[in-house]
């Protein structure tokens, strides 16, 4: 979608923006996931997009499996788009960046805070290390090879991290 190859880049961040990296892609998904929203002229009327960049992010959601499209309940002529669970699990993501934005972009406080529907809560996001529960600061954060990282590069990244 973003009309540039990340083929050199062996990266889950690159990989992630060519399906949802383009200005509204986000935006749709966020109007999925927390309005409700599921038809065409829904997301139309409350983003201002152009018709034709519309039809292409939900024909690019549903081709990667992102969204399901499907006919509407009410209007079965009518077509819905309905957020998949692969489309689901983009929430974090959009939860990560509002707090972020939030943070830095927000001077008047947030506009929108997400609640846990299970208890009412506030959600927040938060990096977690998988072995020993603790909260990491970002700055305690390293990237290291996964098993995706072709061999060369996995040598030249641990040497740099040897250097460190």
């Amino acid at each position: 979608m973003l009309g540039n190859s990340y083929d050199s880049q062996v990266c889950s961040i690159s990989r992630t923006l060519e399906l949802v990296g383009e200005r509204w892609s986000l935006l749709i998904i966020r109007n999925a996931a927390f309005a409700g929203m599921t038809r065409f002229g829904q997301f139309r009327r409350s983003l201002g997009i152009a018709t034709n960049v519309l039809q292409s992010r939900l024909d690019g959601f549903v081709e990667a499996g992102l969204m399901e499209r499907r006919p509407a309940r009410e209007q079965p002529s009518t077509a819905e788009y309905v957020l998949t669970r692969k489309g689901h699990d983009l929430v974090p993501a959009l939860v990560a960046l509002t707090a972020w934005g939030d943070r830095w972009a927000a001077p008047d406080g947030p506009p929108i805070i997400y609640h846990h529907t299970g208890c009412g809560g506030t959600v927040a996001p938060q990096l977690t290390c998988t072995t020993c529960g603790a909260l990491a600061d970002p700055t305690q954060v390293e990237a290291h090879p996964g098993p995706g990282m072709p061999e060369e590069r996995a040598a030249v990244i641990r040497r740099r991290l040897a250097a460190n």
